[in-house]
């Protein structure tokens, strides 16, 4: 039975966080989290809540993640254990948000709009 579950989100990544009680293993998606995130600095951001509350090998994380890149996945999960490691225990609320895991990062692509290129980028202008 999980320990906590909690929901992180950025840009257009939802990861499910899954929090228990073991030695500290990270699965995303089904696969180990080294192998889903290649990249070493996404996976010092999936980490880094678990880090900053020196909590690194207390629990197990499964995630389940999907929409977006792989940075805005990253973020997304590590947006999920910094909030279900605040549904465990409510003093470590303010260490996280001081590190900055608690707040959900609000940018978001922004539309297209009609007569135009892009979201911002006009077409050519021609006077004549």
């Amino acid at each position: 039975m999980p320990h906590s579950i909690n929901v992180g989100r950025r840009k257009n990544a939802v990861a499910r966080v899954y929090l228990t009680p073991g030695s500290g293993k990270v699965v995303v998606n089904g696969r180990e989290f080294q192998n889903y995130f290649p990249d070493s600095f996404d996976r010092q951001v999936v980490v880094s809540p678990l880090t900053e509350v020196d909590m690194m090998d207390r629990f197990d994380i499964h995630a389940n993640v999907h929409g977006g890149g792989h940075a805005g996945q990253a973020g997304a999960v590590r947006h999920g254990i910094a909030r279900a490691l605040v549904e465990i225990d409510e003093t470590l609320k303010s260490a996280l948000r001081r590190g900055g895991h608690m707040t959900r990062d609000p940018r978001m692509v922004e539309r297209k709009k009609y007569g135009q290129k892009k979201a911002r980028k006009r077409f050519q202008f021609s006077k004549r």
